[in-house]
């Protein structure tokens, strides 16, 4: 009953600070779901919009299935995102604020389900994406030397 991650946005934790985090589903087609169980999907540079009321993912890369015929899917279409009203509320109220983005962060597998996690992100500065570097640097050497330490 665990959770399987298939793809996770790394991108998203440089370029954004990921505030608050949302989980939905993803409406998809046969061979989209067969693809994304072979791990054939991208989220590096997809996105997240409202359009009428409704959440769409943008440019989620999910390469076509190898066996598919010619009904095979396009690989960066646009896809319907399935959240509550109330959630969906939240979202547009959030996004509507200055600088803030809905960002796709994991997907993964619960129980027989494709679930996405969103992020509601703030855009970082380029000190900002420096200063994360040096913090992530800084953490390594520190655990280095702890390991150094410990032999």
């Amino acid at each position: 009953m665990g959770v399987k991650i298939i793809a996770t946005n790394k991108k998203a934790y440089h370029d954004y600070f990921i505030d608050d985090t949302f989980e939905a589903g993803i409406v998809l087609t046969g061979t989209e779901v067969k693809s994304i169980r072979l791990g054939k999907v991208n989220l590096k540079e997809s996105f997240c919009r409202i359009k009428d009321g409704e959440v769409f993912i943008n440019n989620m890369n999910i390469s076509p299935y190898d066996f598919g015929n010619r009904e095979n899917h396009d690989p960066t279409r646009m896809r319907k995102l399935l959240l509550h009203h109330a959630e969906i509320d939240k979202l547009i109220r959030l996004t509507e604020q200055k600088g803030l983005a809905l960002v796709p962060t994991k997907l993964y597998f619960k129980r027989n389900y494709i679930k996405l996690e969103i992020g509601i992100g703030r855009g970082k500065k380029l000190h900002d994406k420096r200063q994360t570097i040096k913090q992530k640097e800084a953490d390594r050497e520190m655990s280095k030397a702890m390991k150094q330490a410990y032999r």
